[in-house]
């Protein structure tokens, strides 16, 4: 059923009242005084028109509204859950700071100068697979500084 505005000359007073399309022209009872009331225009309006299943204000400028924000073009394609092609930006890849990539290049230094060290260290030590975990035990010590023998520190 339509809403109808109607405007009570007593006690100067507009109010909405839903009605039946044949009972659109009848007096009403106003809400405040319970007067009879004449139905007036609307005092505001706004119009529906449908566009590929959406409703759609007149005039229309044809855009698409997606979750409240106003697009030029429906989705299509593939895009995450409740987003749409023209508000979905990716997330740009963070830029690493002039710190972040110092520290960087100075753990690989110190991984590639272990790796070295590592690979002398075990050109030196029996490699029997007996010796196996001997040698990852006297690796560990040599990290640490220190001989498996005499426990002197190594320079």
């Amino acid at each position: 059923m339509p809403v109808y505005e109607y405007y009570c000359q007593d006690c100067d007073g507009v109010f909405e009242t839903i009605r039946p399309m044949r009972e659109a022209s009848a007096a009403v009872p106003c809400v405040v005084c319970n007067r009879d009331a004449q139905r007036i225009m609307p005092t505001s309006f706004t119009a529906f028109s449908f566009r590929d299943g959406y409703a759609r204000r007149i005039p229309d400028r044809g855009t698409y509204w997606h979750l409240g924000k106003e697009v030029k073009r429906p989705v299509t394609g593939s895009v995450p859950p409740n987003e749409h092609p023209d508000l979905y930006k990716p997330t740009p890849p963070k830029v690493k700071t002039a710190g972040e990539l110092t520290i960087e290049e100075e753990r690989q230094a110190q991984e590639a100068k272990e790796k070295e060290l590592k690979k002398d260290y075990q050109s030196i030590t029996p490699q029997g697979k007996s010796d196996i975990k001997d040698s990852e035990v006297l690796w560990k010590d040599y990290q640490q500084g220190l001989h498996k023998d005499d426990n002197k520190k190594i320079i």
